[in-house]
């Protein structure tokens, strides 16, 4: 008998956020170790308040990297202004951290596309969006990120 896996301990929000940026990380047809680290760092530190639970979460959440969903379906649960900003900053920095090679692009073609659909898709001012890559693209720990991101969560 083949035990399917306990649903996440995350929210249902939480989830969408996850699989969103999931979609962009695969948006070129790999998911990069690089990749892993910051999608699993950044929602340890936003969804888990103890370093016991982000551990805990980190190794739960794993399972679910290897659900390639369509952007769009994954995006139909987003209504706040709040989770669309989150999503853009989550979501930039994983394709940011995804340079296989010292002479590839930081963002390759592939997830530059899908980075501009989803922008499209998640709608926000273009000053909003240019202001949120400036702001993440200043090389940042995941500590930072988390940080940045918890304040946003938590207004």
């Amino acid at each position: 008998m083949i035990m399917e896996p306990l649903p996440p301990s995350i929210s249902p929000y939480q989830m969408d956020i996850l699989r969103i940026v999931t979609a962009m990380a695969w948006s070129d047809g790999e998911l990069e170790p690089d990749e892993v680290t910051v999608m699993l760092g950044q929602f340890a530190q936003l969804f888990a308040p103890t370093i016991d639970q982000r551990r805990s979460l980190v190794q739960e959440l794993r399972s679910y990297l290897d659900q390639n969903l369509p952007l769009e379906d994954c995006m139909k649960h987003l209504r706040r202004i709040e989770d669309r900003r989150l999503v853009l900053r989550l979501s930039y920095q994983v394709i940011q951290a995804s340079q296989r090679t010292s002479d590839e692009p930081l963002i390759n073609v592939e997830e530059a596309s899908a980075y501009q659909k989803l922008v499209t898709l998640l709608d926000l001012p273009p000053a909003e969006v240019a202001a949120i890559e400036t702001e993440f693209s200043k090389n940042l720990t995941v500590a930072e990120v988390a940080a940045k991101l918890q304040a946003l969560i938590n207004n």
